[in-house]
C-alpha cells in the first residue's frame, strides 16, 4: 500500500505540473467504490473540477488533495493499488505502481483509469488516477480551501509526522503510547493516532529503534520512547525526502531485505549474516531481526514466527481472492487479513481409518444393525426397536400409537 513517502512523491508531481493551471476537459467514471462510498459520484466529480484552476496541492499521511479556486475540493486516498500518472512523465517509482518505461508507448488514459484530465494550458498537462483494486477514495469537500484539514475525513486523522512536527513531538508520542496497551507496531499503523505509517515504514521505524514490534506499547521506558520518535522522524523525513525512490534509501535499512516472505530464493539474513524471520499477530505481518529487536518488555500473546522463504508445493495465490482489504468506516482501512477459510473436506484421522478397515470385514448383517443406512427407518416402520436419543417426543408417541394400534 503507498505510504507517506509515495503520496508525498505524487504530491510533489502535482504541484509541479497541475498547479497553476486550469482545468479544460475532465472524464470520471461513476465507480460505486472508488466514489459511492465516500459520499460522491463520477458524475459529480466531474461537474465540480471543469472549468477550475489549481490553486495547490497537499498531503496528510496517506491522503492529498487538490485545492480549487472555489469549492468543493478533492481529497484523495491511494488505498492499495491507487496511483496518480501525468502524462510524459514518470510519476511511479515504487513497489506499488509500474513504471512507465517510454513516454511513446505510453497508452491514455491508463488502464484502471477511474478519473482523466486536461489543462486548457500550452502545452496541456493530461492527469489520470488510476486504481486496479478499486480500494481507493475520491470525495469531495465542500468548504474554504484553507479548511481542507479541519474537515473530515483529514480531522479524524492524526498529525502527519513529517508536515505537523509542532503538534508530532515526543512527549505527543508517549502519551499515546502509554494511555494504549496494544503492539506497537498496531499503534503506529494506527491513522488516528499518526498519519502516513503503514506496513514497511512501521517496519523501518522499529528496525531503526531497535525495538521489537510486538511488544505493547505502555510497556517501553522513557529511553526507549525516546528512541522510537527518534526514529520515526528519521525514516519519515528522508523517505519523503527522497520521495519514495527506495534506490535513494541507505543501505543499511531492513527496506532492501524485507520483501522476501513466501519466496524461494529469499534472503534468510542481512549481508551481516542476523537472522530475518516474519511474525504475525492479528493478522499483520511485521518483519524483524531478533538479534537487534530484543524484546525488553510484555509482548502480545500468539505471536507466529515464520522463515522469510516458503515450502509450500502448491502455487500461492495472488488475486484479489487469496487476501482481502479490511476496510473502515470510510473505506481507507489499513489491515490486511486473510480471508474467511473455505470449508474443506475434513481428512480422517488414524482412529477413524481403523474404524474403516474393521467396518470392511463386517457382514452386511452386522453392518445393517450397527448403523441404519439412510432412508432405513422407512422401509421398516414397523420396527419395535427404540427409538435414538435424537428423537423428538411427538415421534416417540406416533411409534407407541402404531405398536397399540
Amino acid at each position: 500500500m503507498p505510504e507517506i513517502a509515495e503520496v508525498a512523491r505524487l504530491t510533489h508531481f502535482l504541484r509541479q505540473h497541475l498547479v497553476g493551471k486550469k482545468i479544460g476537459k475532465i472524464v470520471a467514471q461513476d465507480d460505486n467504490s472508488v466514489f459511492g462510498k465516500v459520499g460522491t459520484s463520477g458524475s459529480a466529480f466531474q461537474a465540480a473540477l471543469a472549468g477550475k484552476l489549481v490553486v495547490s496541492a497537499g498531503s496528510q499521511g496517506k491522503y492529498f488533495w487538490l485545492e480549487l479556486d472555489a469549492a468543493p475540493h478533492p481529497v484523495m486516498h491511494l488505498g492499495m493499488t491507487g496511483w496518480i500518472h501525468i502524462r510524459g512523465k514518470q510519476t511511479a517509482y515504487s513497489r506499488y505502481a509500474e513504471k512507465i518505461n517510454s513516454a511513446d508507448k505510453e497508452v491514455w488514459p491508463p488502464k484502471f483509469w477511474k478519473f482523466h484530465l486536461e489543462t486548457d494550458s500550452d502545452p496541456k498537462v493530461a492527469v489520470a488516477f488510476t486504481d486496479a483494486r478499486r480500494f481507493g477514495r475520491i470525495r469531495l469537500v465542500d468548504c474554504p480551501g484553507a479548511e481542507i484539514r479541519l474537515n473530515s475525513p483529514l480531522v479524524e486523522n492524526g498529525p502527519d509526522p513529517v508536515v505537523d512536527r509542532k503538534i508530532f513531538t515526543e512527549e505527543y508520542l508517549s502519551k499515546k503510547m502509554k494511555k494504549r496497551h496494544v503492539p506497537i507496531k498496531a499503534l503506529l499503523l494506527d491513522q488516528a493516532m499518526i498519519s502516513g505509517i503503514g506496513n514497511w515504514v512501521g517496519d523501518e521505524i522499529m528496525y531503526q529503534a531497535e525495538l521489537h514490534p510486538e511488544q505493547y506499547s505502555d510497556d517501553f521506558s522513557d529511553s526507549e520512547i525516546a528512541k522510537l520518535y527518534k526514529a520515526i522522524c528519521y525514516v519519515c523525513d528522508l523517505a519523503v525526502e527522497k520521495l519514495g525512490d527506495s534506490d535513494q534509501f541507505p543501505e543499511d535499512w531492513l527496506f532492501n531485505h524485507r520483501w522476501g516472505k513466501g519466496k524461494k530464493d529469499a534472503a534468510k539474513t542481512l549481508p551481516n549474516g542476523e537472522k530475518i524471520i516474519f511474525v504475525t499477530v492479528g493478522g499483520r505481518t511485521s518483519c524483524v531481526v531478533p538479534s537487534r529487536q530484543k524484546k525488553t518488555g510484555l509482548v502480545a500473546a500468539g505471536i507466529k514466527e515464520e522463515e522469510p522463504e516458503s515450502k509450500t508445493k502448491t502455487k500461492r495465490k495472488t488475486d484479489k481472492n487469496s487476501r482481502f482489504f479490511d476496510e473502515d468506516k470510510d473505506g481507507e482501512g489499513e489491515q490486511l487479513v486473510e480471508p474467511e477459510a473455505r470449508p474443506v473436506k475434513k481428512a480422517r484421522t488414524t482412529t477413524q481409518k481403523a474404524v474403516k478397515k474393521e467396518d470392511d470385514e463386517i457382514t452386511p448383517i452386522d453392518r445393517a444393525d450397527s448403523k441404519p443406512k439412510r432412508g432405513a427407518r422407512k422401509t421398516n416402520e414397523k420396527s419395535t426397536a427404540a427409538p435414538p436419543p435424537s428423537d423428538t417426543g411427538r415421534r416417540r408417541s406416533t411409534r407407541l400409537s402404531k405398536a397399540i394400534s
